[in-house]
């Protein structure tokens, strides 16, 4: 089937396309048992559907023209049998349909969100939110459906083209040449409209993710936006991507349109010569009333399951699109992982780090960001690492978090090349608290549980007080259980930062850097949390980033970053 539908579709890269093909069906393979009972539920409706039709000539022939009473009521009553178990039928059809379909569609998303999960920051830099929710949703969504669209309708169609031809032949062989005449002209106006389908669908989904970027980038600053007197200048920015994506989607209607009103149009012409004949030979005794009417419905049945592959053969160009959207940001590579067989890391030295001649620079540029020399940071000490915005103190924590490797040289943490840790394993023993605190929207109990779901209560309600935020949870109206706003915008600076403490301590890391933690509040409320801090986190390695002084601060060592050389100083 995959080569088939690959077939289907204008392209250069047949491969290519087989293999995306290949990714989605293989969502399918789970459910396989579903599917075969879906199909063989297909089949018995298809079955039903086309018995209706003969039974309506029987009742007409044989019962009302042959004037015989007692089929009559047999037919009659069989109708209704037909009518019930069919409807019985496809009833729980379309229930176990919704609940396959549904469960592919999110097994495509975890898929894909799973996968950009793992891809650096350097991605998100280069692409937007906006086109990034336009690909999980709308295009997901847009495959999805074809997956089990196009494996259901071709075969429902196919069964049924197949039976009501046979019978169209049964009852005329004659009036069925018209059939041969008609779908070889359909296929060919498909074949010619395909491409203008496919090149306005991928415009539309430009202009989607146009409007869906834009919204993510304002919404968000919508306070920065009042303040900047900006409100009329952003919506009419807004009309504008409003205006373009409206263009876009009339002229793609316009096209959908004359591509399935042309086959429309001449369905309707084939059957009028159908009963233009075969009315002439009823009327002349040539023919039943029955056979005619059935023969109506029949030419209904074959063209109806024709359209839907021809509907089929353009809704494959439409997916094309979304797959090779969805597909663009598959393949993206990870630019670090887990090794497949990792090392345990060492409790001892606990903290221990050791950055071995290691270079590290931008892609596209020549002069190193960041190197050093062979550089040893004992385990439980107090650093402090002060540069300049731009200097490379973001990719030193990237660097020791390992969202980056270095080009050359390698970092060690307790004596393990961080290489050979797996990432969970790093990340949970080198934490990071910014000056940026990411809240959700929830509680504020699942918000410090973020980064240990499983903290017992007591473990939670000991941290709280070690941080000093039972008095904000004391104010709150259901306590450590009250939801947070959007991004936690009722809290001040410090509350936010004694959060961000206390989800580290709760991870237990062996090494803690504060990345411009404390550059957003007061002096006191700096001061405050450095003493929590030091008293919390004696036993850990501590290293303070920042681009300006900070108060006096008892530290150990200093890192100091000249023309990219990273170097250890004993602190004055």
């Amino acid at each position: 089937m995959i080569k088939l539908l690959a077939r289907l579709v204008a392209t250069n890269d047949r491969a290519e396309l087989e293999r995306a093909l290949t990714w989605l069906y293989r969502f399918m393979v789970p459910y396989k048992k579903v599917v075969v009972g879906l199909l063989c539920l297909s089949v018995a409706t298809s079955g039903l559907v086309l018995l209706q039709p003969w039974l309506t000539k029987l009742l007409i022939d044989d019962g009302l023209i042959g004037q015989n009473f007692t089929v009559l009521v047999v037919v009659a009553l069989s109708m209704v049998g037909v009518t019930v178990i069919s409807t019985f039928v496809a009833g729980i059809n379309r229930y176990l349909y919704i609940r396959l379909s549904g469960k592919i569609l999110f097994d495509l998303r975890y898929d894909l969100y799973e996968h950009l999960q793992t891809l650096s920051p350097r991605f998100y830099q280069q692409w937007r939110s906006g086109e990034l929710l336009t690909r999980l949703d709308g295009d997901i969504a847009e495959i999805q459906r074809f997956a089990l669209d196009a494996l259901f309708s071709a075969i429902t169609s196919v069964l049924g083209l197949l039976g009501a031809s046979l019978l169209l032949f049964m009852l005329s062989w004659k009036l069925s040449l018209l059939v041969l005449v008609l779908v070889p002209v359909q296929l060919l106006w498909l074949r010619w409209m395909r491409q203008k389908v496919e090149r306005h669908t991928r415009k539309l989904r430009e202009r989607a993710t146009d409007i869906s970027a834009f919204l993510v980038e304002t919404l968000p600053a919508m306070k920065f936006v009042q303040a900047m007197l900006s409100e009329q200048r952003e919506a009419k920015r807004l009309r504008q991507r409003g205006g373009r994506y409206l263009s876009q989607l009339l002229t793609l209607q316009v096209v959908q349109f004359f591509t399935h009103s042309v086959p429309s149009m001449l369905t309707t012409v084939v059957r009028a010569i159908v009963f233009i004949i075969g009315g002439y030979w009823v009327i002349n005794g040539q023919w039943q009333l029955g056979a005619l009417i059935a023969y109506g419905t029949y030419l209904g049945m074959v063209i109806a399951p024709a359209q839907s592959l021809l509907g089929l053969y353009v809704a494959v160009q439409r997916m094309t699109v979304s797959l090779n959207r969805v597909m663009e940001l598959r393949d993206v590579p990870p630019l670090v992982s887990s090794p497949e067989h990792p090392t345990p890391l060492p409790p001892s030295k606990a903290g221990l780090l050791h950055l071995k001649n290691i270079s590290y620079s931008h892609p596209g540029r020549h002069k190193a960001l960041l190197s050093s020399g062979d550089l040893l940071l004992p385990a439980g000490r107090k650093y402090i690492f002060q540069a300049p915005s731009g200097a490379g103190k973001s990719t030193f924590i990237d660097l020791l978090q390992r969202f980056y490797d270095p080009d050359e040289g390698s970092v060690a943490l307790n004596g393990v090349n961080i290489k050979q840790l797996d990432l969970a394993t790093l990340r949970r023993n080198v934490v990071v608290v910014s000056q940026e605190v990411v809240l959700f929207r929830g509680s504020l109990a699942q918000n410090l549980r973020y980064a240990n779901p499983d903290a017992s209560d007591e473990r939670l309600e000991a941290v709280v007080k070690q941080v000093h935020l039972d008095t904000l949870v004391e104010e709150l109206p259901e306590g450590i259980h009250s939801s947070l706003a959007e991004r936690g915008q009722q809290l001040s600076g410090g509350q936010k930062q004694r959060i961000a403490i206390a989800r580290a301590l709760l991870m237990e890391p062996q090494v803690l850097i504060f990345d411009e933690a404390t550059s957003a509040i007061d002096v006191a409320t700096e001061a405050a949390i450095w003493q929590t801090v030091d008293i919390l986190f004696s036993h850990c390695t501590r290293l303070y980033i920042t681009h300006r002084a900070l108060p006096d601060m008892d530290v150990d060592y200093q890192l100091v970053l000249e023309d990219g050389q990273l170097s250890v100083q004993t602190a004055v």
